[in-house]
């Protein structure tokens, strides 16, 4: 059987009222365009009945499939998994809460086909959210933007569409999937595109997001930040900061010296506290040792990009319409 058009990864949190209208509404933009597809909802850990409504959906629907961990791990998690999963040609995310269209699918995935785009970001320039949301949002974009040179104006939207190729080459995990286009940047696929999506007002429940996911995403934007330019070469930046901290320490050492020297052999003027007793000498200490402190664990750092890092397993304790894909580290309870 050969893959479909089209790899659907749909997170779910307690979306229980939108499933079926978001299936149907799927079901029927790919009949009209004549897509073959499948959709992968992952139940985050849910505490209502999304599972019970996505394990209905799939009997009804084979196209329509299913992956449900045994608690809440995040978005990035549930995105991780569905790429894992997804076995479409061009794989597109999208919101479980209605606020995606499912009516911009055929344009990114043409976008993405035709284009030849590596991934592309959907815009939600009219935005249906209070000034909570839109501008720390606006914040954040202005401030990805300028790190990562990629010239996106919302970095966040979840309606994104990708080449095969870049999920399976990528690893999203905490509170990544809001810098999937960096990461995807560096790991090499450059050609990366945007388009105006349209953003519509939740209809059925709440946001699950609070103010603190944005203290953690600008901590993760600088943690991306830092991954994607020193991940492969850690010493270049540990082993720059201790130069530039031996060097300090050397100039004040140097500095110490020589107003011993003068004052012994050039001007024979007595150092009014010795050498051991002014702050430039434990200035120069400090500098010395954290200098090689950062060449240590510069050192230690190479040593370990060296080594094969594991990914986190995610514990799956039940999945429909999903069998071998799911091999490996990915685990199923039961």
């Amino acid at each position: 059987m050969s893959n479909p058009n089209i790899s659907l990864v749909i997170p779910v949190l307690d979306e229980e009222e939108s499933l079926q209208e978001l299936a149907q509404w799927i079901s029927r933009v790919m009949e009209t365009h004549g897509l073959s597809y499948e959709a992968l909802f992952v139940d985050d850990g849910s505490t209502d009945g999304s599972w019970k409504q996505i394990v209905t959906l799939s009997q009804a629907n084979p196209n329509i499939k299913g992956i449900r961990f045994n608690r809440n791990y995040g978005k990035s998690a549930a995105l991780q998994t569905g790429f894992r999963a997804a076995q479409g040609e061009v794989v597109i995310t999208m919101d479980a809460d209605l606020q995606d269209s499912p009516d911009e699918i055929p344009a990114l995935y043409n976008m993405i086909k035709q284009e030849g785009y590596h991934l592309v970001s959907g815009w939600k320039k009219k935005r249906n959210d209070p000034l909570s949301k839109t501008i720390p949002s606006k914040f954040f974009n202005a401030v990805t933007r300028r790190l990562s040179g990629i010239k996106l104006h919302d970095f966040n939207c979840g309606l994104k569409a990708y080449d095969k190729a870049v999920v399976k080459h990528i690893s999203v995990y905490g509170e990544m999937h809001r810098y999937i286009p960096v990461i995807a940047k560096w790991a090499g696929f450059k050609k990366i595109g945007e388009k105006v999506v349209e953003h519509r007002e939740r209809k059925y429940g709440h946001t699950k997001f609070g103010f603190e996911r944005f203290v953690r995403g600008f901590l993760d934007l600088l943690t991306i930040t830092f991954v994607g330019r020193f991940a492969l070469r850690p010493m270049h930046f540990f082993g720059t900061l201790g130069i530039l901290s031996f060097l300090a320490g050397f100039a004040f050492t140097a500095k110490l010296f020589w107003d011993k020297i003068d004052s012994v052999y050039i001007s024979h003027i007595p150092l009014k506290r010795d050498i051991t007793q002014q702050p430039i000498f434990y200035l120069a200490l400090v500098a010395v040792v954290i200098g090689v402190q950062l060449f240590v664990t510069g050192f230690l750092a190479e040593l370990i990009t060296r080594q094969s890092l594991s990914k986190k397993d995610y514990l799956v304790i039940d999945k429909v319409g999903v069998d071998e894909v799911l091999s490996g580290k990915m685990k199923v309870a039961g």
